[in-house]
């Protein structure tokens, strides 16, 4: 199988899909890429625009996992526009969702986090985060490590004293160890992290008969 993992970071969500598969990873940053090509060194890292790769190889994939920036769709932009920080949502999300929709024959799942405004579709909610994909997906929490419940929200809460904590904390609960690289926001891209059991979980709901379920 042929897999497109879009706007990659350090592949959190790909962590538990294990290396059968033909993965392709699309991230703009080189220093990430260069870590998430440590963690997982059989995908092909492509160091480039994931907006732009999509719309031009989207055919070539059986599988497309697109996860966008979300700063400009979360609730904090309620407190942001307070404080006088102005901005447009960033369409380059609906854009994916709307032409995926339409043109995409293969399997496909955009995430995100819960948006401030009503969304233009309706997504899955699952675990905090918006999908919206082809298939089915379930709310159900069976997916969760159930020898570790530590939620980001709560691994935050915990560790907010010291920076260092939470960045132990959230290398834990992910599973990466990024002590030998020199990143400048360790916390904000572990935190950006999906978590690896939803991965797993969403990838398995994409090819989940549910006629045998029946």
């Amino acid at each position: 199988m042929k897999i497109l993992n879009l706007y990659a970071g350090l592949g959190g969500n790909r962590k538990l899909w294990g290396d059968k598969d033909e993965i392709t990873a699309v991230e703009n940053n080189p220093k990430i890429a260069k870590i998430y090509s440590d963690f997982f060194p059989k995908d092909k890292v492509i160091v480039g625009d994931a907006h732009d790769y999509l719309i031009e190889h989207y055919k070539e994939f059986d599988f497309i996992w697109s996860s966008p920036p979300c700063p400009t769709h979360s609730w904090v932009n309620y407190f942001l526009n307070a404080q006088g920080v102005i901005r447009y949502p960033d369409v380059d999300l609906w854009q994916e969702i709307i032409f995926l929709r339409y043109f995409c024959k293969t399997k496909w799942v955009v995430e995100n986090v819960k948006s401030y405004y009503e969304p233009i579709y309706k997504p899955f909610l699952v675990d905090r985060h918006y999908f919206w994909a082809n298939f089915y997906i379930t709310s159900s929490e069976s997916w969760k490590n159930k020898k570790g419940k530590l939620s980001i929200t709560n691994s935050r809460a915990s560790t907010r004293r010291k920076s260092g904590e939470e960045v132990k904390t959230l290398q834990q609960f992910h599973g990466f160890d990024l002590v030998k690289y020199k990143i400048s926001d360790k916390r904000k891209l572990l935190a950006n992290c999906v978590n690896p059991e939803l991965g797993l979980h969403i990838f398995q709901e994409a090819f989940r008969d549910y006629k045998k379920l029946l």
